[in-house]
């Protein structure tokens, strides 16, 4: 679906003008096949209307055409939103959305950007500086994400879903090339943003729901009972190595750092 298959139309409902022959003006919401109304929250003369917008250059004309551009607009560009992240929009959601919009809908930049400033108050108090560095890299991770991916400035909380997790886990691979380990950093930090929108009310569903990063296979950092068997019992050909062998065991058995048994033997 294309910008083409979007369209708003404004008319008046007649059958409710005041006193002084104003009317409310009313959005019609095609999207696709599906259709709503929508009221726009504002009166127009009916003798200043035609087709669809107020006639004339006064004050008043130009104010209402400004108002129902900026309906049209608003519109077009939350259904452009939705349809980066959805595979179908319908006319009802656009709607929805348009009216939220206009009560201060949250975004997610604004709010991760607002999540940082407190979270920054918070270092050396109960918060380390290096987490706040990893909390505003995800942060411009995104914002480069929205950006380039999907040409948007920011997103509503509303338009987040699985798809758009996905999508932005696979940018961090292909398109930011960064290694797994970070990358599952920064997948952590925008869900721990996204779960304090949710405790807060701003968003219900977790669009992280069902979602588990790749994760890289862990090596092995410590030796298995018979490896360190099979290093106490093989012969070695100089004395210095039976020490460094025995300095290396003691380590191993009293959690005393090889680093630490090797200083101490030096002094």
């Amino acid at each position: 679906m294309n910008h083409e298959d979007v369209k708003v139309v404004f008319y008046l409902k007649r059958n409710e003008s005041d006193s002084a022959g104003r009317c409310p003006v009313m959005g019609r919401l095609t999207v696709g096949g599906s259709e709503c109304v929508f009221s726009a929250k504002m009166l127009a003369p009916r003798s200043l209307w035609v087709s669809g917008r107020a006639k004339g250059k006064s004050a008043e004309a130009v104010e209402i055409n400004r108002r129902l551009d900026e309906l049209r607009a608003s519109a077009l560009a939350i259904y452009r939103e939705q349809s980066v992240v959805r595979e179908r929009v319908t006319a009802e959601e656009v709607k929805c959305l348009l009216l939220g919009m206009a009560a201060g809908q949250e975004t997610l930049l604004s709010y991760f950007r607002s999540f940082i400033e407190h979270f920054e108050k918070r270092v050396g108090v109960n918060r380390t500086i290096k987490s706040a560095r990893t909390y505003r890299c995800a942060c411009e991770h995104v914002a480069q994400f929205l950006s380039e991916r999907l040409r948007l400035s920011d997103i509503s909380f509303s338009a987040l879903d699985r798809s758009f997790v996905d999508k932005f886990d696979l940018y961090l691979r292909t398109e930011r090339r960064l290694a797994p380990n970070t990358i599952v950093l920064y997948m952590s930090r925008l869900h721990t943003v996204i779960n304090k929108a949710i405790a807060t009310g701003i968003i219900t569903a977790d669009p992280f729901s069902g979602y588990e990063p790749p994760r890289p296979e862990r090596r092995r950092r410590y030796l298995t009972r018979e490896e360190l068997q099979r290093l106490m019992t093989t012969p070695l050909h100089s004395p210095r190595l039976y020490l460094i062998r025995d300095l290396f065991l003691f380590s191993c058995y009293t959690g005393i750092s090889y680093g630490d048994m090797c200083r101490l033997t030096a002094a």
